[in-house]
């Protein structure tokens, strides 16, 4: 995540407002002393109130989210499945659902945050109860990664209408402590040269003996899936960097020499094609290793992916290497202020399995927050940040391949908590101020869509 965003300025009239909404787009450069601003560029939004011929619609849905006149095999867990054009999410009872979620559910750490939530709740059992019926009551259906589990398992509700959850592991990070070289970058870990351990022999032992832990969830029906790491380094000259060691005995060199050598490729000639094959075969490799030990230890869950982030979302040879491992394949998608219909189109036909996007959001200037770190958008209020949740969310249910969305994320940045990494340190994130106050001009937008979900999607299917 870089320290370079966009600001968005709403303006329409009220004849604009029955069409659909105009957004101005603006860079800006962010230092320690100001804010400069750049050109504005115009940006159409679509909201649910400018859809025409769309009316609004009551779905019966059950205890998990899902929608109860529509089933298909019910398992006891959560799957994903195509029926027809469209790609789902099949509850544990056997109902067509979409996971709507929010990452980061889950209490600050610093001594004043700490006390505004005892202030505020008086305990943190009372905080995940109001909390979860607050995220239940946005028409959310699940908890992303990095929240607080084990409080909302906990919570008096939970057995009757539980929150499906989701559990981030770190098996290549975690590996990488063990092994020595990693470090902070903006967003997730740093690893020397750009450059993941993914040909160590010693991976595969660790892995096995990382994922033992996922054993003790195997029969939890309400676990969503697994992530096994977060926005690793698939880039564009991962083969050049690996070639270009210092350490010629360094496992990803030797790896990398090896397969040229079988190939047949030349290192002196390489092109983005053989680039991007190579990106294919690390990938293969990684999830091939990670997806054995996770199925090893948990048969029944969905395992999501490592969270693709970056130049990987344009490389079929990428998707194809992980649409033989993963089952519902994780997007974060920063710097599209809608999805692109390539993109979102691309991803399932290259990887023949449907995507969840795991990360996206908009930051308001009305926070008074200084919103310089962070990837995404700004814009002027919460309502501009509830129609941007609006004009995205759009566009995934409207493609047939995405089987839910997770904003990032639930409490926004802590500036005095200064053990976060640089890429959340400031902003205006979340569904709640730092002291629990809801930010009622987004989560209203937040919850005119979520609870419109089926009916939007039924929509989108007539039309097409």
């Amino acid at each position: 995540m870089k320290k370079i965003s966009s600001v968005l300025l709403l303006l329409f009239s009220t004849a604009a407002q029955a069409q659909e909404y105009t957004l101005q787009v603006e860079s800006m450069m962010a230092n320690s002393a100001k804010k400069t601003y750049g050109e504005w560029k115009h940006n159409p939004t679509r909201a649910v109130s400018t859809l025409q011929g769309y009316q609004p619609v009551t779905v019966k849905t059950d205890r998990y989210g899902g929608r109860t006149d529509r089933k298909a095999k019910a398992t006891g867990f959560f799957r994903a499945e195509k029926i027809g054009p469209r790609w789902w999410i099949i509850d544990p009872e056997g109902n067509l659902m979409v996971n709507l979620g929010v990452n980061s559910v889950s209490t600050a750490v610093s001594d004043s945050s700490r006390q505004l939530m005892e202030k505020r709740f008086g305990t943190k059992q009372e905080w995940a109860a109001q909390t979860k019926a607050l995220i239940q009551s946005l028409g959310f259906n699940a908890l992303g990664a990095w929240s607080d589990t084990e409080s909302f398992i906990n919570t008096p509700s939970q057995p009757a209408r539980p929150l499906s959850y989701t559990i981030i592991k770190n098996f290549m990070s975690e590996y990488g402590k063990k092994r020595g070289g990693t470090y902070q970058a903006p967003g997730h870990t740093g690893y020397p040269d750009n450059t993941i351990f993914v040909f160590d022999p010693a991976f595969v032992s660790f892995c096995d003996e990382y994922a033992r832990q996922l054993a003790k969830y195997k029969d939890d029906k309400n676990l969503f899936g697994y992530f096994s790491d977060n926005e690793m380094p698939f880039q564009r000259l991962s083969l050049d960097r690996y070639l270009a060691k210092k350490d010629t005995t360094d496992p990803g060199c030797i790896a990398a020499r090896k397969w040229l050598q079988n190939k047949g490729y030349n290192a002196a000639a390489l092109t983005d094609t053989i680039r991007h094959e190579f990106l294919g075969y690390m990938a293969d490799t990684y999830f091939s290793i990670v997806s054995k030990a996770i199925k090893k230890y948990d048969p029944n869950h969905l395992y999501l992916g490592s969270r693709f982030h970056s130049y990987e979302k344009k490389v079929p040879e990428v998707f194809r290497a992980a649409g033989k491992y993963i089952d519902v394949i994780a997007i974060n998608y920063y710097r599209e202020w809608t999805p692109l219909a390539e993109d979102i189109a691309n991803w399932t036909a290259w990887s023949g399995r449907p995507f969840i996007i795991t990360e996206w959001y908009a930051k308001g200037e009305d926070s008074g927050m200084p919103n310089y770190s962070g990837a995404g958008w700004i814009v002027h209020t919460q309502k501009d940040r509830g129609l941007f949740y609006q004009n995205f969310a759009l566009a995934l249910l409207e493609s047939g391949n995405c089987v839910g969305f997770h904003w990032f994320k639930y409490q926004d940045n802590d500036p005095s908590n200064l053990k976060t990494d640089p890429s959340n340190r400031d902003a205006n994130k979340g569904i709640v101020q730092l002291d629990y106050t809801v930010y009622n001009g987004l989560t209203d937008k937040m919850r005119e869509l979520n609870t419109q979900v089926y009916g939007l999607i039924d929509f989108f299917d007539r039309r097409k």
